[in-house]
């Protein structure tokens, strides 16, 4: 078995309240009145106080921007590759802030013997891993390997891996580091899948150090994985390459598909693991939105403050994509005295409509 023995998280310089970011698409969408309203109803009600961008135009005034053009218009608008070229500078500084943030106290970064990149926002060849290798002066024969474009799930896939790696190497110490700037990506047409993400989405990295379970840390034991994937949501949850951009589809229809496929996949994933729902002490649910959680704390029947962890994250921070679950799972371990607390139960959803889940205890 492997055990989470640390997680670590970073954000970018520039905080953002969500009520200037909605001043902010007001400007740029130049929507009549009653779109408008709509636009600041739907901020309202989002439960997100803040987030945060490597950009910093998002709460500045439109002389001060350093990525957009100072155009009503935004013309010419940011392409690919000036998407591409912030995040080859910021996506790997932050990276190895979470990385550093995840190891103090726990190994020397020279001890890391495996590396996993996640990152759906961003993609290049040399790629993020040789950057943090280079800025980290990590081992030259250190195994890296990349998880690219899988979304939101992506930091439990990277889990998966990193478990499989324990279980043949009882010296591995991997490191996974979940990093998206999904603030490169804003889109000024103001459909509702652009105003959806516009809405949602913040910059953010995580990462996680996964040992063998002979490791003399504590940690939180993966007992186990399993993964779904709900074929008529396949195009309600997308993201593609533009050229002006990544383009994101999240269909409003999201919430209604967990809310109905959500409770028979946690059945059929605590099967998996031979654990009923009240094993369970803390759910580690990847807050998508306000309505996904939601929906998935209505789905599963679950008390006052058994979602907490999920609405703190996604309030204080919007949705991240991959990072965000770590994050989440940080809060858990961070507040709750987990070695006389029951397993918990994660899950994220993303592209496909994929559904992942884990298990995870402090005991093996």
């Amino acid at each position: 078995m492997s055990k989470i023995i640390s997680i670590g998280t970073a954000v970018p310089a520039f905080k953002h309240a969500q009520k200037d970011i909605l001043n902010f698409m007001q400007h740029v969408y130049a929507l009549d009145a009653v779109e408008n309203r709509k636009l600041k109803f739907l901020y309202s009600q989002s439960q997100i106080d803040t987030r945060y961008s490597v950009v910093p135009d998002y709460s500045h005034q439109m002389d001060e921007w350093k990525f957009y053009p100072h155009s009503e218009n935004l013309e010419p608008f940011p392409n690919i590759e000036t998407r591409m070229s912030w995040y080859n500078r910021y996506a790997a500084p932050l990276s190895v802030d979470a990385i550093r943030n995840c190891i103090e106290g726990a190994i020397h970064g020279h001890e890391i013997t495996h590396l996993i990149t996640v990152s759906c926002t961003g993609m290049s060849a040399p790629g993020l891993d040789l950057m943090v290798m280079d800025m980290m002066d990590l081992p030259k024969n250190i195994f890296r390997t990349s998880i690219n474009f899988m979304g939101c799930y992506a930091a439990i896939h990277g889990l998966k891996i990193a478990d499989a790696i324990c279980k043949t190497d009882r010296n591995a110490k991997v490191m996974i580091v979940c990093t998206e700037l999904c603030t490169l990506h804003f889109q000024k047409d103001p459909s509702p899948d652009n105003i959806a993400s516009t809405l949602l989405f913040a910059d953010g990295s995580a990462a996680a150090l996964v040992v063998h379970d002979d490791d003399a840390h504590e940690g939180l034991y993966l007992n186990s994985f399993y993964s779904e994937i709900v074929p008529k949501g396949k195009r309600d949850m997308a993201w593609e390459l533009s050229s002006t951009g990544f383009l994101m589809t999240l269909s409003g229809y999201i919430p209604d598909l967990i809310e109905e496929d959500f409770e028979p996949l946690v059945m059929r994933a605590l099967s998996h693991a031979n654990m009923k729902k009240e094993d369970i002490g803390s759910w580690c649910i990847h807050p998508g939105g306000r309505r996904i959680v939601d929906s998935i704390h209505k789905s599963l029947q679950l008390q006052t403050g058994e979602s907490d962890p999920s609405y703190k994250i996604l309030k204080e921070y919007g949705n991240m994509s991959s990072p965000t679950i770590l994050f989440v799972l940080k809060e858990i371990m961070d507040t709750k005295n987990l070695s006389e607390q029951p397993p918990v139960f994660g899950a994220a959803f993303g592209p496909g409509l994929t559904m992942e889940t884990f298990v995870a205890s402090a005991h093996a």
